[in-house]
């Protein structure tokens, strides 16, 4: 079978492209991408990947655009559009996959005008404005966060359920603000950082890039000299296995991600991610109890040590493995095929 992974912009799009072509060259189907050049996309694909080919076209977001930027947003998405049908055609594709981000709208508009399936997977609690729009058109919606979706459960690369584990004691915490990092969650892991020192608990840090150099300086001035610390990392599966409790962002990957290797966290959500959805996807987290959710605030170190002190991890990380589905990439990819031979 031949079919079209599309999507991206952020890298929680993109996970989800890398896990549903993992699970597809796995059943031995020929896949193809069509991502933008802007935003991660060729940062994930543009080099090595399982898809026999890549396309980057020309597009922005539109969203977040206004007067003639708008104009001028939808021209390159129409121009898209075009060359995605082409690409579609030439590559003899019988379905598509979308997993969202304005990355997703040339190919997915394609798919529809040249009546081929569409299918779609939405990444957050709020559905994202371009998945809103063509849900009704859509073969299939799949949403780890209603309930009537056929599938339950988020699509993660195998390696998150493979070296899945129950935490029992604290003695690794990993702090996680995402690819371009988090200034709220570096601050907190150097005011949290001698008080876990002192009672034991390692410390993995990502700082993001462009503030690795600060965060470093300020763990040598505290005299800690033994935190793991990264700018950006591709190991994030290692170092999630390894830990016992994470202080993260809530984007939808990295929450997902986590939760399928058992790993409990304490979620601090980007306050202008679009819808707030972030937020959201923590608080769908927080209501199954299956973690803990702050917003931004000067007590986010009060809070943290408040839970740290009568946490159960056990418990919590025993409900995200009951809770979470293994091989749901797969099952997207197999109802996709049943669908197709139906």
């Amino acid at each position: 079978m031949k079919l079209c992974i599309t999507g991206g912009g952020t890298g929680g799009h993109l996970m989800i492209a890398e896990a549903l072509v993992e699970a597809a060259v796995n059943d031995g189907h020929e896949v193809i991408f069509i991502g933008s050049t802007k935003g991660q996309d060729q940062k994930y694909f543009g080099e090595h990947s399982e898809f026999s080919h890549v396309y980057f076209l020309e597009t922005t977001g539109v969203v977040n655009q206004r007067g003639l930027g708008k104009i001028k947003a939808l021209y390159k998405v129409f121009k898209a559009f075009l060359q995605a049908r082409k690409i579609l055609k030439s590559h003899h594709i019988q379905a598509t996959y979308s997993v969202g981000g304005f990355s997703a709208a040339p190919a997915s508009f394609a798919t529809l005008s040249l009546f081929l399936p569409l299918f779609i997977h939405e990444q957050n609690a709020r559905v994202g404005r371009l998945n809103a729009l063509l849900r009704p058109f859509a073969k299939n919606f799949i949403s780890a966060y209603e309930s009537h979706s056929s599938i339950q459960g988020y699509p993660v690369k195998e390696i998150y359920t493979k070296t899945a584990r129950v935490r029992t004691e604290l003695q690794t915490v990993v702090f996680l603000g995402g690819s371009q990092g988090a200034r709220a969650i570096n601050d907190l892991a150097l005011d949290v950082a001698w008080k876990l020192k002192k009672q034991g608990i390692k410390i993995i840090h990502q700082a993001g890039e462009s503030d690795f150099e600060r965060v470093k300086e300020e763990y040598e001035k505290l005299g800690i000299d033994d935190v793991e610390l990264y700018g950006f990392t591709k190991e994030l599966p290692e170092l999630i296995q390894k830990a016992d409790l994470a202080i993260s962002r809530a984007g939808a990957s990295t929450l997902w991600e986590l939760s399928s290797n058992g790993c409990p966290a304490f979620y601090i959500p980007y306050p202008y991610a679009a819808g707030d959805h972030q937020y959201y996807n923590a608080k769908f987290i927080v209501d199954n109890d299956l973690g803990w959710c702050e917003r931004e605030s000067k007590e986010l170190k009060s809070q943290l040590l408040h839970i740290l002190k009568g946490i159960d991890l056990q418990t919590k990380s025993e409900k995200l493995l009951q809770y979470n589905k293994k091989d749901v990439a797969a099952s997207m990819i197999q109802e996709l095929e049943k669908s197709l031979n139906a």
